[in-house]
């Protein structure tokens, strides 16, 4: 399966202007998956202090709009995460699209930081704490937001499931991108599943880009940066399949009875 991961500005020209090139580079190599970052498409509300209705109003709709032009990327299925409200709660929510089937909500993140630059538990709600499996064509995959990537404890569990992959779309900074490529490294080895990251990009640094594709067995198999903010990889699941078998996953697989 081909699948694509990226790195997405929220300013409104450079966003359009990105945009178009990731649809661009998805129509020319025929990804089937699209990863995009967490909350691609709005700006960082999660950074203030407090909950502002204003906001969170303006980021529904704007990302409510962005969702309708999906269909440009030219590929099955795309994967990424939303504001939604639900029950006067408000979430961060992942969701799935597809050309078939169009917008489908997962998971609703659970774990929320709050500290300077990310006051998630101010903003949010927490959702699942579940990490169940979805599919997406051929691919079947857990969703990890952000945060989750540091959920160890999910990855034995998706082992157990034979997922092939571990979706994280992220929103994280410059100077902490080598600890997150470690966790993934981390959630490929132990899970036996590509590790697939999308992160948003912030001029200021707040944001640091650097989306990947890990496999396995923990090689980075691809990078996204400032020269190269799209990449595309045919993935096999059964390459994930095999490696449920092989250590360090066979060590903590039940014994047959």
């Amino acid at each position: 399966m081909k699948v694509t991961v990226c790195e997405l500005p929220h300013q409104s020209e450079p966003l359009a202007a990105c945009w178009a090139a990731l649809c661009r580079h998805t129509k020319q190599q025929g990804a089937e998956l699209v990863l995009l970052p967490e909350f691609a498409f709005v700006e960082p509300f999660w950074e203030a202090e407090q909950y502002e209705a204003a906001r969170w109003a303006a980021a529904e709709a704007a990302c409510g709009r962005w969702l309708q032009r999906l269909a440009e990327l030219h590929a099955a299925h795309v994967v990424g995460t939303r504001p939604v409200t639900a029950a006067g709660n408000r979430f961060n929510e992942g969701f799935a699209w597809s050309r078939e089937g169009g917008l489908v909500p997962l998971r609703r993140k659970y774990f929320l930081p709050d500290e300077p630059g990310g006051r998630e538990s101010r903003w949010f709600a927490r959702g699942d704490s579940g990490f169940p499996g979805y599919t997406a064509g051929a691919l079947s995959f857990g969703l990890n937001i952000c945060t989750e990537l540091w959920a160890l404890e999910t990855y034995g569990a998706y082992a157990a499931l034979n997922l092939n992959a571990i979706l994280s779309p992220r929103a994280t900074a410059a100077a902490t991108t080598h600890k997150w490529l470690a966790a993934g490294t981390a959630a490929a080895v132990r899970s036996g599943a590509f590790c697939l990251s999308s992160n948003r990009v912030h001029r200021d640094g707040s944001c640091g880009g650097v989306g990947w594709i890990i496999g396995p067995d923990g090689e980075v198999l691809a990078k996204t940066s400032g020269e190269t903010p799209f990449v595309t990889l045919d993935i096999q699941p059964a390459v994930a399949a095999a490696a449920k078998k092989t250590y360090p996953r066979y060590v903590f697989a039940p014994p047959e009875q």
